[in-house]
């Protein structure tokens, strides 16, 4: 069973993996929930173009997704070299970076699962709020929110089973750097590349799929719980 046993280097690749999958998850919560209103209730021109750019990591190759952040986040790109210049944050070749490439791949899917239960809710229960005499911020908080809780679990999860998964555009932005932008899935992919790494690959491999379904489960249970409230509600 020896085969078992992960390595420093792996338990390194799967910790990092787990932080770059938080924080991407965390960071983008806020702008997810705000695109996914305006996209749900919003009403002007170029509402198709804005939900196109939400999307747009989805379809096109995550490499490019990855090369588009290089340019723009770099340590000579605008914002990139302003950031580091004026804030002190790096994010080329950093897990910063990692996190950022992440959280750009996981952002549609959070949007789309928040705003499909946006889309659900009774407007009529934010009416009835609404002639109560709360304002607009009140009704958002204590109605829509936590009518829409379930779908922010979900898009919470799948943003995050999706960043524990993302490759392309990571090691395209930030490279594979042993410690500092290693994630599992570039881990992997340097195994694979090696000879004799296959035992590490399927160590990594096997790990994968326990965090991916481990997190399936606990967005099921979590939705499930959300949903009960509501009703009891």
């Amino acid at each position: 069973m020896d085969w078992l046993v992960l390595s420093d280097a792996e338990w390194t690749a799967i910790r990092l993996s787990l932080r770059v999958s938080l924080v991407a998850m965390l960071a983008s919560l806020p702008f997810a929930i705000a695109v996914a209103m305006i996209l749900a209730r919003g009403r002007f021109w170029g509402k198709s173009i804005l939900n196109g750019i939400v999307h747009l990591p989805l379809v096109m190759p995550p490499v490019v997704t990855g090369f588009l952040l290089l340019i723009l986040f770099g340590k000579r790109g605008p914002i990139g070299a302003f950031l580091a210049e004026y804030t002190g944050v790096v994010f080329s070749f950093r897990w910063t970076g990692a996190a950022l490439a992440c959280a750009v791949m996981a952002f549609p899917l959070m949007v789309r699962s928040i705003r499909l239960s946006i889309e659900a809710v009774d407007r009529r229960l934010e009416q009835a709020a609404a002639t109560l005499g709360a304002g607009p911020v009140w009704v958002f908080l204590t109605v829509t929110l936590p009518l829409v809780l379930p779908g922010i679990i979900a898009g919470m999860i799948l943003a995050f089973a999706k960043a524990m998964g993302e490759f392309g555009a990571t090691i395209t932005f930030v490279s594979n750097i042993p410690g500092e932008t290693q994630t599992l899935s570039s881990a992997i992919y340097t195994f694979t590349q090696v000879p004799g790494g296959d035992a590490g690959a399927f160590r990594l491999t096997l790990i994968s799929i326990v965090i991916s379904m481990a997190a399936l489960m606990v967005s099921e249970v979590l939705a499930h719980m959300a949903a009960k409230r509501v009703d009891a509600a």
